[in-house]
């Protein structure tokens, strides 16, 4: 991550400007639809409360609510315009100051098939979504990561009405990284809530996994915070080396209230870290021209970096055969 003091001057001297000359374009979204909403509102009640039986005024309503819908919809589009230009001078930047040679692509994301090859996240979902796509190299781990949403959903009826609900599976950050060898078996690393809530009865539980069986290990402060499964527990053990181990305690007290998960699966590492917002966005009802919310999109975006260094990913300790 880069300092404080560098984020501050291109803040200063890029970021802020660039911030102070979107703000007249939030101000005006902002106003079109606080305007139009509330006109909607106004027009609704005078519409059909006050003059149901005044044909002429009562068409008239009508034609003024189509109206500011019509004016909500042309913001919508103008509100994608103002996020696209967001994430070019300003997210973009942010990403150069960390890498230069890091590949940003505002709209790309990871890829279903490598979602699925990760085998964190079985449940079959109805929803993928994802963006802020950035693909780099750290010394010599190759690696990309990006926001991602998935969602299944349900129906429900009630009063003869079906209703569609939808439920998130993984809402965060979603990583893949080279791990520098070809293992033949499978390892999942999964925050230890069944054993927090349970005990030793949900320890048991955990075990009963179709991920493999779990996995012991010798790390108590690991494994107050971690439940592991594996194909194979030796080469389970194998890869959660105690510097490995140490790794992942590390990252998860500098982010204690992610939950994290990790798969290790033929030469890849899988890193998913949860979060419960959208992390890259423009703001709309508030001033975008922040200091803080730099810091935070720097925070999020050198957390690939974190994760490699504190795993040492970099360390060519195993070859691939």
């Amino acid at each position: 991550m880069k300092t404080k003091e560098e984020l501050y001057q291109l803040y200063e001297n890029q970021l802020k400007p660039s911030l102070e000359s979107l703000e007249g374009e939030r101000k005006s979204l902002l106003r079109q639809y606080g305007l139009s909403i509330l006109g909607i509102i106004l027009t609704f009640v005078l519409t059909f409360v006050f003059a149901p039986k005044m044909h002429l005024l009562f068409f008239v309503g009508i034609v003024i609510i189509g109206v500011l819908v019509f004016i909500i919809f042309k913001a919508t589009v103008k509100q994608k315009s103002y996020r696209l230009k967001y994430k070019e001078n300003v997210v973009k930047e942010i990403v150069k100051l960390i890498n230069p040679e890091w590949d940003y692509q505002s709209e790309a994301r990871i890829s279903e098939f490598d979602y699925k090859q990760s085998l964190l996240f079985r449940t079959m979902y109805d929803r993928y979504k994802g963006d802020d796509k950035v693909t780099g190299i750290i010394e010599k781990t190759v690696f990309e990561f990006s926001e991602l949403h998935t969602e299944y959903k349900t129906y429900t009826t009630k009063d003869g009405k079906t209703e569609e609900e939808w439920h998130t599976i993984f809402k965060g950050l979603f990583a893949q990284a080279d791990f520098n060898k070809e293992i033949k078996g499978r390892t999942f690393v999964f925050p230890d809530s069944a054993e927090k809530m349970f005990g030793k009865w949900g320890q048991n539980l955990q075990g009963d996994n179709s991920r493999g069986k779990l996995v012991k290990m010798e790390n108590l402060e690991f494994e107050k915070m971690f439940v592991v499964h594996g194909s194979d527990q030796i080469e389970s053990r194998y890869v959660l080396t105690p510097m490995m181990m140490e790794a992942m305690v590390n990252i998860k007290k500098k982010y204690p209230k992610r939950n994290m998960y990790f798969s290790f699966i033929g030469s890849r590492v899988y890193v998913a870290m949860s979060f419960n917002k959208d992390l890259f966005e423009p703001r709309i009802m508030k001033s975008g021209v922040r200091f803080e919310d730099m810091e935070q999109m720097n925070a999020h975006f050198s957390l690939i970096q974190t994760i490699v260094h504190e795993m040492n990913l970099n360390t060519r300790i195993w070859t691939k055969d």
